[in-house]
């Protein structure tokens, strides 16, 4: 097991990364926080193959469990869902010493996060990621939210987990859509900070396509380093933590364009993450070789990179609606060569469409 500290003061926590972690997350919790109540929160498919061993981790230790079930989808990261989780939390009388736990993927970490942070004003809660978007991103660095039918994580709030337990086995079981989906955001990472990550995904993709454990391990284990130290820097987005949003801004203008039913979170990211760095390329910060590279490594982990058949002013109008555009200024993160990024903060409407 690797153990990884993200070290925010009193909200400090540790990231666990390893083999069959999810069997003893109440081990783990136990020196961390003693709860009234644990409340596992997931998906049925999730709950099938992981609820009742992740529920008696905690049973073990002698805290009173319970499971709650959301239904699939991005649909689900909504008021109205979290609405019924407070009225479960509320006929289960818990207090603010219950625990929730998040075990999923981005979906349920980002819901879970934003009802722990709103449940009486902020309860304890633990992220167990079972998706490689959610080990390598989602579950690290405390951005919670639910959706809004004119953008996407509109409504949310900063609020740490107090543990964080990256189970590797856990990627066995997921659909090979949402395993390539989440090595998009590994890509981000070599992208915006370790030219040598990119390098090792670009010699090693064939073993991590097939899920071999050391290198995947390796870029489990790089990619929360990198957003550890990111989120250390600027807990809560200021500035320099918009460099994790590379790709993410035309990425989410295609997931609120396709009403987050055509392409899952990752393959968004993929082509936006191609599109930024035409735009880098076209707006003279990058060379032909860059976009050329990383959509290269794109194809080869099975991730789209070209943009669906969108309106344009329709994308436009998406992109003023992004939490990064600030005084109705299109806030870009934009590539200077693998490992480097430029945050530009007023990009003009005419360069970005000429890229769409």
């Amino acid at each position: 097991m690797q153990r990884l500290g993200i070290d925010l003061g009193e909200r400090s926590y540790d990231i666990l990364i390893g083999l069959g972690l999810r069997k003893r997350a109440g081990e783990f919790l136990k020196p961390v926080f003693e709860p009234s109540r644990v409340v596992v929160i997931t998906h049925p498919s999730i709950n099938d193959l992981y609820g009742e061993e992740v529920a008696e981790s905690f049973i073990a230790q002698g805290w009173t469990t319970d499971i709650i079930e959301v239904p699939e989808g991005e649909f689900s990261k909504n008021l109205s869902q979290a609405e019924k989780l407070y009225d479960h939390l509320l006929e289960l009388n818990c207090d603010r010493k219950s625990v929730l736990v998040a075990l999923g993927g981005g979906v349920i970490g980002d819901l879970v996060g934003f009802v722990a942070a709103t449940y009486q004003r902020g309860i304890p809660f633990i992220q167990v990621p079972t998706t490689l978007l959610s080990q390598v991103d989602s579950s690290v660095g405390g951005k919670t939210a639910v959706n809004h039918p004119k953008g996407k994580n509109m409504i949310g709030a900063f609020y740490q987990p107090r543990l964080v337990v990256a189970d590797l086995e856990t990627l066995r079981t997921l659909p090979q859509k949402e395993y390539r989906a989440g090595l998009a955001e590994v890509v981000k990472y070599g992208v915006i900070a370790d030219a040598r990550l990119f390098e090792f995904l670009e010699t090693h993709y064939k073993e991590i396509l097939n899920l071999d454990h050391k290198p995947l391990s390796h870029i489990v284990e790089t990619s929360c380093a990198i957003k550890a130290g990111v989120v250390e820097k600027d807990e809560r987005e200021n500035h320099y933590r918009m460099i994790l949003n590379f790709g993410h801004t035309f990425g989410h203008a295609i997931e609120s364009l396709t009403e987050y039913a055509r392409f899952v979170h990752g393959e968004a990211v993929a082509m936006g993450m191609a599109r930024a760095a035409q735009l880098s390329h076209s707006v003279g910060k990058c060379s032909e070789e860059v976009p050329k590279r990383l959509e290269a490594l794109l194809k080869n982990l099975g991730l789209p990179v070209d943009m669906p058949s969108l309106d344009s002013s329709a994308v436009m109008e998406s992109l003023y609606h992004d939490k990064k555009t600030m005084d109705h200024k299109i806030r870009f993160i934009l590539v200077t060569e693998i490992g480097s990024i430029e945050i530009v903060d007023q990009m003009p409407e005419e360069e970005i469409l000429k890229v769409l």
